[in-house]
């Protein structure tokens, strides 16, 4: 009889498995929680089952994967290595397909790794997927951010500390070079700019708001964009991408008393391209996260294809933080809820497992 972990630690468990110096974000508001009764030994069994052999049994490993916390997932996965010396990850890449596997491999992952090859993988090849470094670069804290950039397990003896790299748990790299290094090589400009000040993890994170230095700010802006001839993206970027949201959020009242205009309309008259995108990202951001990711979903889900990168990314990202907000955003959106989006656009096992994750039909 396998041993039940309750009342988790989430640090001492990242601890326990190597991953030290990586937190995740855990709100009130997700989908998923941590599993009573929890017992990682059964759970890796009940695994090694499911996939060993001819078949899979999909229907297990979705049950198990989508029932339990990211943190209680580490442990099964530290569990199941001891116990039949291989890589969980690697045996469902070796037993699953496609979206699924691409989903069941993003479940087992550590949330600050999953977010490092996300944005890997959006620099990747001939084109860089610019609305994916947004979103990921804008609604992750300061203290994620700081994780991703600056090598996440440092202490592992693969990674020198002169250079820091991506890396997974067992120190194998996910990048090269730094998340800077590649942004840098991949975009230009005041985007470029832009991207490195929010994969700096400066954000101030106080929920404290100073009503002078929103008026100055607003002002700044204003001085900057609307009263100028040309603009000064300098103190956009200074101003939106180190700024607290709720400091944001006040600023951006101010600027409206001042230039009788909302910010957004300002910044789609005086800035274009990614850099303009970015910047709106972040208002929205600053005025509602779950807003912002549900029009996310909405694109993803919505035409004649889907886009499973953005799907599996906040399906599983968000699951332990806010994905019921989401899900109410989505609806008060588009009218229908995102469970029946995803019904209707997804198919087989890889639909059973986001159905779960989305936590039921509104």
């Amino acid at each position: 009889m396998g041993k039940c972990i309750c009342n988790i630690n989430k640090s001492a468990i990242f601890e326990l498995v190597g991953l030290s110096n990586i937190s995740f974000q855990v709100g009130q508001r997700g989908t998923v929680r941590d599993y009573p009764g929890f017992s990682p030994s059964v759970d890796a069994e009940a695994i090694r089952k499911a996939i060993r052999g001819i078949g899979t049994d999909e229907k297990t490993l979705i049950s198990i994967l989508t029932e339990r916390s990211n943190a209680q997932r580490q442990l099964i996965v530290k569990e199941y290595q001891a116990a039949y010396e291989k890589k969980l990850k690697d045996d469902l890449k070796s037993d699953l397909s496609g979206h699924f596997e691409h989903l069941m491999v993003a479940l087992v992952t550590p949330p600050a790794v999953f977010d490092a090859k996300q944005l890997k993988k959006s620099m990747k090849g001939t084109g860089t997927d610019e609305d994916a470094l947004i979103e990921i670069l804008t609604t992750r804290t300061s203290r994620q951010m700081k994780e991703i950039s600056q090598g996440l397990l440092h202490s592992l003896p693969l990674v020198p500390r002169s250079a820091p790299e991506f890396v997974e748990p067992n120190g194998c790299s996910v990048y090269k070079k730094s998340l800077g290094d590649d942004i840098s090589s991949e975009t230009s400009g005041d985007f470029r700019k832009a991207l490195l000040t929010l994969a700096d993890g400066r954000r101030d994170e106080s929920l404290k708001v100073d009503e002078q230095l929103a008026k100055k700010d607003a002002q700044i802006l204003y001085n900057a964009g609307e009263k100028k001839w040309g603009t000064d993206e300098d103190a956009f970027t200074e101003i939106l991408c180190l700024r607290s949201f709720p400091q944001l959020k006040r600023t951006f009242d101010e600027y409206r008393n001042i230039s009788q205009k909302d910010i957004e309309d300002s910044i789609k008259g005086e800035l274009s391209g990614h850099f303009e995108d970015l910047l709106l990202a972040i208002v929205h951001c600053a005025r509602n996260i779950p807003a912002f990711l549900a029009e996310r979903l909405h694109r993803a889900l919505k035409g004649a294809g889907t886009d499973e990168f953005t799907l599996n990314r906040i399906m599983v990202s968000r699951s332990e933080i806010d994905l019921l907000d989401i899900r109410a955003e989505f609806k008060k959106r588009c009218g229908y809820s995102l469970y029946s989006a995803i019904k209707s656009d997804t198919s087989g096992d890889y639909e059973a497992a986001l159905l779960k994750l989305c936590g039921g039909d509104d």
